[in-house]
């Protein structure tokens, strides 16, 4: 049978012409997905202005972390995929967290992270298919909140679905507790 939605009629000719659409689709994430990850994060804080020298330190410990946690499955997410090449990711965790105004019969969160798409393929809502799967999972596993960092390019999308910004705020400490 033939898919009707590849099909294109050009005027000049008396035949349907067949078109070869790129296909797109989501799947889990897996342990091979490691390197894949590492670059997503490593070019998501390079876009967001974090020097190399920072990220070059962090990527061995984060290459660590996560490889335990992909394995436990404690990390999870999900890949978009156009014609089996990974084009964007997202990832997620279910973290404890004491029940709270915002979910107070609930002592967990979701929480999305890593969340990156190339660049030739922003634009297509890959994005947002990403995320609606990450808030079906947590749904999924009975988790009814969920938080996210947002870039400044992110926080658009993220708002258009219902995103809501929080009061968070964030201080590097010392030893010494000077800062």
């Amino acid at each position: 049978m033939v898919d009707k939605t590849r099909i294109r009629m050009v005027p000049s000719l008396t035949f349907p012409l067949l078109l070869k659409r790129p296909i797109m689709h989501t799947r889990a994430i897996i342990a091979t997905d490691l390197d894949l990850i590492c670059q997503h994060r490593e070019r998501m804080f390079l876009e967001a202005g974090r020097a190399q020298d920072v990220l070059t330190l962090m990527a061995a410990p984060f290459r660590q972390w996560l490889a335990v946690r992909l394995t436990a499955g404690s990390y999870f997410g999900f890949v978009a995929e156009e014609d089996g090449c990974p084009v964007g990711a997202v990832g997620l965790m279910e973290i404890d967290w004491p029940p709270h105004p915002a979910h107070p019969m609930d002592s967990r969160r979701g929480y999305v992270l890593n969340v990156f798409v190339e660049p030739e393929y922003r634009g297509r809502g890959i994005a947002r298919r990403l995320m609606k799967e990450a808030e079906s999972a947590f749904l999924a596993r009975g988790i009814t909140y969920a938080i996210l960092h947002a870039t400044l390019a992110g926080r658009p999308i993220y708002e258009e679905d219902g995103w809501m910004p929080t009061t968070e705020m964030a201080k590097a400490l010392s030893a010494t507790g000077a800062n």
